[in-house]
């Protein structure tokens, strides 16, 4: 059976991503130039790995990335800028100022360096907590420097490169609660005349968690507010719980097929909101490489993408390439 290219049933819609590392560009190959014409780099924009110690920059790893999407006509997604995690300690030493100051040098060269070659950047992840009786999440950023580090980060990043859709990125937006942070957020940034271009709504989903209407509720949202939605980290675990502790060495039927018809219910609601959602990318290829193996529980096997461990379709696909 022929199998249709997933950019090309989807070009009057949206661009098609992937998040790769610079390790596993080759063994995608195929299925990459076939389906794909976007990329994220996994890791190699992050802090830690770019800019591991200070004014000593590693720009090779994510190079490659870029380097690879530009050869095979695909766009690239920064992704990230500020995150709690990945971000090496000395970052965060000194004042307010001195942290503020390198956060801009860091944003001028990162996104200065990749500036015509990354259209859209991941400025900030995962900003906002958890906890439904706080707003911004407790970590180093928020604590030291408030609100004001993600507006700074907005204005550095247009001034780094004006043409780049800059984007905030959290998990989890499905949520009323975590959505309306986010609504608020973005709000306040635009009053101000910060400039942000979208909302990434992560995506990592379970099979009982979110519903999809959840997520229509959340791309309407976001819609009010004049900005763009993107799907930035797509996948659909084949556990009901994040913590199951099944490990299933062969991905049962009726867990794919549950699967499939999430994924099915997904792509109905975001090609309706072609225009508002302006790209779609998943955390991963294929199912022989998912960071699902080492989270949240370290060593379960996990089916959540598209493609099977010897990247042929599944299920899934044949649902979201038919209508």
């Amino acid at each position: 059976m022929e199998i249709p290219s997933l950019k090309e049933v989807y070009k009057d819609y949206f661009p098609i991503g992937a998040a790769v590392s610079h390790l596993n560009i080759y063994t995608y190959e195929d299925l990459l130039k076939k389906h794909f014409n976007s990329l994220t780099p996994e890791n190699q924009m992050k802090w830690e790995v770019i800019h591991p110690k200070p004014y000593v920059y590693d720009f090779g790893p994510a190079d490659e990335i870029v380097d690879f999407a530009m050869k095979n006509g695909m766009k690239v997604r920064g992704h990230t800028l500020v995150w709690h995690n990945q971000t090496p300690g000395w970052v965060y030493a000194g004042t307010k100022d001195e942290i503020l100051a390198r956060l801009k040098e860091h944003i001028y060269e990162v996104v200065g360096h990749y500036k015509g070659k990354v259209y859209a950047w991941d400025v900030v992840n995962e900003a906002l907590s958890d906890n439904p009786n706080e707003f911004l999440r407790k970590a180093p950023w928020y604590d030291i420097c408030g609100e004001e580090v993600i507006e700074k980060a907005f204005i550095w990043a247009n001034e780094a490169d004006p043409n780049a859709k800059l984007f905030y990125n959290d998990y989890n937006l499905e949520d009323p609660i975590k959505r309306e942070k986010a609504y608020q957020l973005v709000k306040r940034l635009k009053e101000k005349g910060i400039p942000i271009h979208g909302v990434g709504i992560q995506g990592h989903w379970t099979l009982a968690w979110p519903t999809p209407k959840m997520l229509e509720d959340s791309i309407k949202r976001f819609s009010e507010l004049g900005v763009e939605v993107q799907i930035t980290e797509f996948d659909i675990s084949i556990y009901y719980d994040r913590n199951e502790n099944n490990n299933f060495k062969v991905p049962p039927d009726d867990r794919i097929e549950k699967q499939a018809q999430l994924y099915k219910q997904a792509f109905e609601i975001l090609r309706k909101y072609r225009g508002v959602v302006t790209g779609v990318t998943f955390w991963g290829v294929a199912d022989d490489y998912t960071w699902l193996y080492f989270w949240p529980v370290r060593g379960r096997e996990d089916y959540p993408l598209l493609f099977d461990k010897n990247h042929n379709p599944k299920k899934a696909f044949w649902e979201i390439v038919k209508f």
